[in-house]
């Protein structure tokens, strides 16, 4: 029984500090989003933001009832859904009035966000836990990892073509990872027994 109350403890702690740290990157790249003017630095702050708050609900779904953690895990695939909504729209607007990103800055912020969701999703897989919360928490982190890539290369084409359509093209596939995402994390509530 102790060692159930322990696996809880690490998987609360655990989620706490990928709370933390999603949290951060939510304030960090939403500001050099907004400075940069990119599409897909808004986008990776906007699913920094929505895994922090999925992690919250992970965190508070330890230890409880099964019906409950599918519920937290089906909540969490949901919000991934209206996310890569807002970002599709996002981009659409983008796309429509313009936007001059800046490469520099959405290259260094993806390195720093890169190494943050390394981190994260070392500190997940180091649980070894079945449980359907830290699965979804596993495939939030590495879609976020996935994603810092695509900001990185679209950062490089930016500064190389001077032309905005890379970022627009990543913000885009952000949405498609997420959305893959998120089916991902309802399919797998829905197997969860």
């Amino acid at each position: 029984m102790s060692g159930s109350h322990e696996g809880e403890g690490l998987q609360r702690r655990t989620l706490l500090i990928v709370l933390v740290l999603n949290a951060l990157l939510f304030v960090v790249l939403g500001l050099g989003g907004l400075f940069a003017e990119s599409s897909a630095l808004l986008a990776n702050a906007a699913d920094n933001g929505s895994d922090a708050i999925v992690y919250l609900i992970s965190f508070l779904a330890v230890g409880r009832a099964m019906a409950w953690k599918r519920g937290a895990a089906r909540l969490s695939g949901i919000m991934l859904l209206i996310f890569a909504a807002g970002v599709l729209l996002d981009v659409g607007r983008r796309w429509i009035v313009g936007t001059e990103p800046v490469g520099w800055t959405m290259m260094g912020l993806a390195v720093v966000a890169a190494v943050v969701n390394l981190a994260c999703l070392i500190l997940i897989r180091r649980q070894g836990s079945d449980d359907v919360n830290m699965r979804a928490a596993e495939t939030f982190s590495f879609n976020d990892f996935a994603s810092n890539g695509g900001i990185l290369v679209a950062g490089v084409l930016v500064m190389t073509l001077n032309q905005a359509w890379p970022d627009l093209a990543v913000g885009v596939i952000v949405v498609a990872i997420a959305v893959k995402g998120g089916i991902d994390i309802l399919r797998d509530a829905g197997r969860a027994g």
